[in-house]
């Protein structure tokens, strides 16, 4: 059976962001909260949330900056320590004092910091293609192919990057999902691309902030200074369990190395033939691998 997912739901928080959501299932459940990298919205998890929303509150906020949610014009209302903030008020907005998380790309980026900091609010984490910040800043600086690999972080952090996002029918978006060398979307399909045009149509330029406002991005060759970060404040501290598809040509699985160090409850879960998409690319398998670790809450 699937259950309808009700979408047009609105929380201003007390730090003054409104965030638009959408759930399935009421507040008596344990939450699980599904947290959306760029350039997607809630809908990256309509999948997860009509199989999670029978046993769990299944929530998919639209992170600020993107869709419906507030769309701040400066950069500096994307800095990690902004978006976390509203993810932990959040949380209580939806009633609960911990979450299981599951986060994808930018969204794994924002609750790897959330469980470093507020390990309290982290019942468990579920990570999808998203690095480890720690791991990612030593590529970053280090790593050849991985500064090659990233060099579209430069581009988006560039001006008029969301101007040059949205010429002909948004055409450069659409490339992350159909270009990057891992084939043809497949699961693009009209329906899915009319709603995320839909999306788009409201603004790229919180999207791009996210890149603005990091600290984490390739060398420009320029003489700017290495972010030097203290390894033992990055710790996590919470059951994770990293699903990985190995076909990403962004992210690639060699940002799994050490990462054992940094999160001493770890399972590691590898999809050989899934890209940087595999949520939308292999839904029943991600949903799989979800179930598997949260069998004992529900």
């Amino acid at each position: 059976m699937t259950l309808e997912i009700t979408s047009n739901q609105f929380a201003t928080l007390e730090n003054g962001t409104r965030l638009h959501y959408a759930s399935v299932g009421d507040a008596s459940k344990p939450l699980m909260l599904f947290v959306h990298g760029f350039p997607e919205f809630w809908f990256e998890w309509a999948a997860q949330l009509s199989a999670f929303g029978g046993k769990f509150h299944a929530v998919a906020p639209d992170l600020r900056g993107f869709n419906l949610s507030d769309m701040p014009s400066d950069p500096k209302a994307y800095r990690a320590k902004h978006i976390i903030d509203d993810l932990r008020l959040f949380i209580a907005h939806c009633g609960h004092k911990k979450a299981i998380i599951v986060a994808h790309d930018w969204g794994g980026a924002i609750c790897w910091g959330l469980a470093i900091a507020f390990p309290e609010l982290v019942e468990k984490l579920i990570i999808i293609n998203s690095p480890h910040p720690y791991l990612f800043m030593q590529a970053l600086q280090n790593d050849p192919k991985q500064q090659a690999s990233s060099q579209y972080m430069n581009w988006l952090r560039s001006p008029g990057s969301e101007v040059a996002l949205a010429k002909n029918e948004f055409a450069l978006v659409e490339g992350f999902f159909n270009g990057m060398g891992q084939g043809e979307a497949t699961w693009f399909d009209a329906a899915t691309r009319a709603r995320y045009h839909e999306s788009w149509q409201r603004g790229l330029v919180g999207g791009v902030n996210y890149y603005r406002a990091s600290p984490l991005h390739p060398p420009t060759g320029g003489d700017e200074t290495k972010v030097q970060l203290d390894p033992s404040e990055f710790k996590v501290n919470v059951p994770t369990r990293v699903i990985w598809g190995e076909n990403d040509k962004a992210l690639p699985a060699s940002l799994l190395n050490g990462l054992e160090e940094f999160v001493p409850d770890l399972q590691v879960v590898r999809i050989p033939n899934g890209s940087h998409w595999v949520v939308h690319e292999q839904p029943l398998l991600v949903n799989q691998m979800i179930g598997e670790f949260v069998t004992n809450i529900a």
